[in-house]
């Protein structure tokens, strides 16, 4: 299994892996091209899959960009940061604040695989309709369902139900005792 295989599974891979360092320039490039003119096409080119009607706000940033899958008429404001080691799916309608980080990225608790360079990451997933204000984080292996709200400046490190409010460090549901 090839390195860029076992990244896509989040599986332990190594990072500086050549096909990876390749890839990892290569979407570089896509993003100076979109974050430079805003073309769509470019955008089309960079992204696993983009829906119809779909906004990306430039600055844009995302590792390798072919992970990040979105849907119908997604909007994403500006300084949108996305490390998709792993896929990344945004859902049809969902709205995503500035400056909002959305990481499959993760890293081993052990420092001893840390040092060989080896990394691995989760899917994030995150449903239709959803509304995520600016400057919040997703962690790796989220799962956002459906119409959840998730306040600006909150850090997500579990599932959010959907339809649910979530805000916070740690994010936690409208209500909730902190």
């Amino acid at each position: 299994m090839t390195e860029k295989e076992k990244m896509v599974r989040g599986e332990l891979y190594f990072a500086e892996d050549a096909e990876l360092v390749a890839d990892r320039l290569a979407t570089e490039q896509l993003q100076q091209r979109y974050n430079a003119t805003g073309d769509v096409a470019v955008l089309r080119e960079l992204l696993g899959g983009l829906g119809e009607g779909t906004t990306v706000r430039g600055p844009f940033f995302c590792d390798y960009g072919y992970n990040v899958f979105m849907g119908a008429k997604v909007f994403l404001n500006f300084g949108c940061v996305l490390l998709d080691v792993c896929r990344i799916e945004i859902g049809a309608g969902t709205q995503i604040g500035p400056a909002v980080q959305i990481y499959a990225a993760d890293h081993p608790q052990d420092a001893a695989v840390r040092l060989k360079g080896l990394e691995n990451g989760k899917p994030v997933v995150i449903g239709k309709n959803v509304w995520i204000g600016g400057g919040a984080i997703l962690l790796p292996g989220v799962t956002v369902g459906d119409g959840a709200v998730i306040g600006a400046g909150s850090v997500v490190t579990g599932d959010v139900a959907a339809g649910s409010t979530v805000m916070g460090n740690p994010a936690r549901a409208k209500g909730a005792r902190r």
